[in-house]
Formats: structure tokens, C-alpha cells, sequence
């Protein structure tokens, strides 16, 4: 009987998939038998997880993608069909944080590129994903969301809205495709040490933002991974539309 989380023969595709959370979920998905295309808007970066995931025996490719421009996305989901000849899992997680100002001095750029790139991103992902995945006969379909998706956080209009529209966005295409063999989720991270997090906080900030969670200490990107790769597979074959918490018990409080 084959393991319970075994990708053999699945495609997937991880957007953001050069750093941080997308890196450690395309090592995920490879590591359990996936094709995994790795999407990034820096393709460098993307190149170099494939390359990683390929010596560690996986099998990955890189494409340079835009989410915030869905002719960009469309091309990538066609460069996941024909490189691999199908589409079974798509994990939405391309992601920017966007400015920190209160919501009557937050800028007009940040929230349009923001709002861009975390929710419209998603959307697109959706839009031709869902296509390609009903040609394969299902699939699953995990978007990125935030704590942030479930509660506010002051200087962060942008992000919330756009998480929290991401958790709506997930409950209404799991609606529409529940019985066409297609399952969306959401996850929602509380803050994870990732290279986001090192280069916009310094130690004494992370270690307040640390501070908030039960657990006292900011999560790991393969904690994410774990869950999202349960997520997505055969597993969790009864869950969707569904909000889940990786937050070390932020959320709890």
C-alpha cells in the first residue's frame, strides 16, 4: 500500500518557490516523489532549489514567473503542462509584505502592489490552474495565507486584506469544485523565520515578534512545508475549504 503522503507521478507547481516557505515546500513535495515546478519572480533563485531538489534525488524545474500578471501565470501553468504533461497540486505562495504605516497614511503604490501580488496572485493561479487540474481529473490546490488571514496586525492594511481575502477566495473555489475532484485549502503561518523576516526586522524586533507566539519563538518554513505537503495530499483527502494554523499558538491568545 503506497504511503499516505506519496507524490509519485503528481505535478506540482509552487509559486515563490526560490526562498523561504516555497523553497522548503518544493524540498517537501520532491523529497515525497513530485514533479515539482519551481516558480519565481527571481528565477536565479528559482534555478538554484530546482537544482537542490534534483540532487537530492527529486525531479524539478524553474520558470521565472510574475503572479501579479496573469498572462505570466497562464504561461507558467502551460510550461507545468508541457514539461510534465499534467497538473495535480498548486501551492500559492508567492508573497511581498508591503509597507508598515497606518491605514490613513498608507500609501496608495504599496496597497495596489501588495494587493497585487498576495490576492489578485492568487486568483490568477487559480484561474488556470483549476483548468489544467480538471484535464488530470483533480488535484489540490494549498494557498498561502497569514494569521494575518484571521486577525489584524496595526501598519499592515495591505497584508491583512489581501490574506483575509485569500481565506474567502479558498472557501469559495473549494464551494464550486468540491465534487469535480479539486481541493483548496488555505494555511495560515503565524511569522516564520525566513529571509523576509532577516532582512526587514532586526534581532531585537524578532525577538519581540518571537514574543507573541505561545511557543515563544518564530516558526520554521519546514513546519509550514509539513503541513502543506499533508495538505495537499491524498491524506487529507476529506479537507477542503478549510483555514489551518501554523502559528506556535498565535492565534490561541
Amino acid at each position: 500500500m503506497p504511503e499516505l503522503q506519496d507524490y509519485a507521478g503528481k505535478v506540482a507547481i509552487v509559486t515563490g518557490g526560490g526562498s523561504g516557505i516555497g523553497e522548503a515546500t518544493v524540498t517537501a513535495l520532491a523529497a515525497r516523489g513530485a514533479q515539482v515546478v519551481v516558480a519565481d519572480f527571481n528565477l536565479p533563485a528559482a534555478e538554484r532549489v530546482a537544482e537542490a531538489a534534483s540532487q537530492a534525488g527529486g525531479q524539478a524545474s524553474a520558470v521565472k514567473v510574475d503572479v501579479a500578471d496573469p498572462s505570466s501565470v497562464e504561461s507558467m501553468v502551460r510550461f507545468a503542462l508541457d514539461t510534465y504533461g499534467r497538473l495535480d497540486v498548486a501551492v500559492n505562495n508567492a508573497g511581498i509584505g508591503g509597507e508598515a504605516n497606518p491605514t490613513g497614511e498608507y500609501s496608495i503604490e504599496s496597497w495596489d502592489r501588495v494587493v497585487a501580488v498576495n490576492l489578485s496572485g492568487v486568483f490568477y493561479g487559480m484561474r488556470y490552474q483549476i483548468p489544467a487540474m480538471l484535464q488530470s481529473g483533480g488535484g489540490a490546490i494549498v494557498n498561502m495565507a497569514s494569521i494575518l488571514g484571521s486577525v489584524g496586525f496595526a501598519t499592515s492594511a495591505a497584508y491583512v486584506a489581501a490574506k483575509h481575502g485569500v481565506v474567502g477566495l479558498t472557501k469559495s473555489a473549494a464551494i464550486e469544485y468540491g465534487t469535480q475532484g479539486i481541493r483548496v485549502t488555505s494555511v495560515g503561518p503565524g511569522f516564520i523565520a525566513t529571509p523576509l523576516i532577516a532582512q526587514n526586522l532586526d534581532e531585537a524586533a524578532q525577538a519581540a515578534i518571537a514574543g507573541l507566539h505561545a511557543m515563544k519563538r518564530l516558526g520554521t518554513a519546514e513546519e509550514v512545508a509539513a503541513l502543506v505537503a499533508f495538505l495537499a495530499s491524498d491524506a487529507a483527502s476529506f479537507i477542503t475549504g478549510s483555514y489551518h494554523v501554523v502559528d506556535g499558538g498565535y492565534t490561541a491568545q
